[in-house]
């Protein structure tokens, strides 16, 4: 059944302050009419930093999404052919859901070659906490240059980054604005002192909890702005096919939007290492606070090291000292790495997972990942968030300071709405106490919020239960695609899980693609010692996409779940 003409009640959300501009040529919708080569060079900043214009934020975000985002190179599965110039008309709005404090940014590109006979709309909440554009360069190489319109949310989070030194947001065009002369992202309450706060972190709306919700809302957006702008206004819009597709974070709202959605809203879905807790599964927090502690420790035997991507013998060092405070923490019996290596393996980690120690450790991803949700979780302000932490620049002697226009202006287009990103660094006034381990207090505490007691901790595991997934999906086509040897989102405890708990739901037309080679950033698969062993995941996705469309279309079926690995199994990465 294609979806698009639903009548089923609005959940109580408004869309404000409407901003559409029809973008072609050096500013297109795919690329910003930067093409593949565009984007494979430095970012184009703007002509003047303190007084950026709207079009080169919007380039410049583009851009960086674009990088962070997707292997650019020539092992990514795109050519110069699957990035075209893509004219086209763009929407941007804030979506306020009922009783939140602060709004959402959805927006819709809907291309001047639209499909008139047979629309369709493709879906995507941007993955990890990124801005609206986070979607773009998973889902629009598939979608735009076959005359798809492509509906984005950031979900809540986002790159609206407050600074409280100069009393600034981030306004609906990307340009910043004072508290007040302007609707912003992100608004929060006064506080003293020269700190930033992040949208996923400090709006106090718990925005994980409504994932779903956000993407059923940029779903409706889409299909209303299809509706307002259709080419011929003497003809009836036919029905539109509704695809959703999400990677990550943006896979897991995919997921939850489906549990949560009206039957007719939405057709088929693929989602990619979905960062979704199934019913009975670790959520996140939880794995990776306890990664946060003791992968370090594993690095500590050059042994274990050795053949890792992104191995550095000056890792051993800190690891053997992590595994030192551990013990004298009373978290481990003995100073040894393969002592951590049996507490992480008994919780759940397989090998592959643990195959991304030495990245994992080496960006810091883990103590990103729990500070910043903790903080969400429990709706702290930036000066007051859980164990001491709180983001802000940092300047030579770890003290907060003011950034400078030029920096804070560029926060929005720049910064991928984790820190440290744009000089935006953690605040751990605890890693003085412990100068030879200095993230370990922060840590331990942060650990202790979900294996402990009191308040705090009984308000952080009821937070992470209102994200938690039910696995009931409706009767429509579903592909959940998981990189095997994923270390941020193990498929241990994301994706094998969930299709267990859907299927065991009823969930019939579901299948699941496991992708040996894969891992979770594909932004990294170009790096030394990253791509001679590993694939891009996303690909992947855009033949899982091929696959859903053709079903649609009456030819085929989705077939067993796979396993996929070697050259006959790599994605082929078409979108024609």
């Amino acid at each position: 059944m294609l979806a698009g003409c639903a009548g089923a009640e609005r959940p109580s959300a408004d869309f404000e302050g409407r901003l559409l501009r029809h973008h072609a040529g050096d500013d297109d919708l795919l690329t910003a009419g930067l093409g593949l080569d565009g984007l494979r060079r430095p970012p184009p900043l703007p002509a003047d930093r303190d007084a950026p214009e709207p079009e080169e934020l919007r380039r410049v975000a583009i851009h960086a999404n674009y990088g962070g985002l997707v292997d650019l190179t020539a092992s990514g599965g795109l050519e110069s052919d699957d990035l075209p110039a893509v004219p086209g008309r763009e929407m941007h709005a804030w979506l306020r859901l009922a009783g939140r404090s602060h709004p959402a940014r959805v927006a819709v590109m809907i291309p001047d070659d639209l499909d008139r006979e047979r629309p369709c709309l493709v879906v995507a909440p941007s993955s990890g906490s990124r801005g609206i554009y986070g979607a773009l360069p998973v889902a629009g190489p598939w979608a735009l240059p076959r005359g798809c319109a492509l509906a984005m949310t950031d979900k809540g989070a986002g790159t609206d980054l407050f600074d409280h030194a100069s009393d600034s947001g981030v306004t609906l065009d990307g340009t910043r604005a004072g508290r007040g002369a302007a609707t912003l992202g992100l608004a929060p309450p006064v506080v003293d002192g020269a700190w930033v706060s992040i949208p996923h972190a400090h709006s106090g709306d718990h925005p994980e909890a409504d994932w779903g919700r956000y993407t059923i809302e940029a779903a409706r957006f889409g299909l209303d702005a299809l509706r307002q702008l259709w080419p011929d206004p003497s003809q009836p819009m036919p029905e539109v096919r509704v695809i959703a597709f999400g990677l990550s974070n943006g896979g897991g709202a995919v997921l939850r939007a489906l549990e949560q959605a009206p039957p007719d809203l939405f057709d088929a879905a693929v989602v990619g290492a979905p960062n979704v807790t199934p019913p009975g599964a670790r959520p996140l927090y939880d794995y990776a606070t306890e990664a946060a502690l003791f992968q370090p420790c594993v690095l500590g035997d050059p042994a274990a090291l050795a053949g890792l991507p992104f191995a550095n013998p000056m890792l051993v060092g800190p690891g053997r000292v992590r595994c030192e405070s551990l013990v004298e923490a009373g978290l481990l019996e003995r100073a040894e790495p393969a002592a951590a290596r049996e507490v992480l393996e008994a919780g759940g980690f397989d090998a592959g997972a643990l195959e991304q120690l030495a990245v994992n450790t080496s960006i810091d991803v883990w103590r990103a990942v729990a500070a910043l949700y903790a903080s969400a979780y429990l709706r702290a302000p930036v000066d007051a968030m859980p164990c001491g932490y709180g983001t802000a620049v940092l300047g030579a002697d770890g003290r907060r300071i003011a950034a400078p226009a030029a920096q804070r202006n560029l926060w929005w287009a720049q910064t991928s709405g984790v820190v440290p990103g744009g000089g935006v660094e953690w605040f751990d006034p605890r890693a003085i106490r412990f100068p030879d381990d200095p993230d370990f207090g922060g840590l331990v505490c942060l650990r202790e919020l979900w294996t402990g007691d009191g308040d705090d901790a009984d308000a952080l595991r009821r937070a992470v239960e209102a994200t938690r997934a039910t696995g009931r999906l409706p009767d429509v086509p579903v592909v959940v695609v998981h990189g095997r040897q994923d270390g941020l989102i193990p498929a241990a405890f994301s994706a094998r899980p969930y299709v267990a708990a859907a299927r065991a739901a009823g969930a019939e037309a579901l299948a699941y693609w496991e992708v040996d080679g894969a891992q979770h950033f594909d932004s990294l698969v170009p790096f030394p010692g990253m791509n001679t062993r590993y694939r891009p995941l996303i690909p992947v996705m855009w033949d899982a996409l091929d696959r859903i469309d053709a079903i649609l279309d009456g030819e085929g079926d989705l077939g067993g779940d796979r396993v996929m690995g070697g050259e006959g199994e790599k994605g082929s990465g078409t979108r024609g």
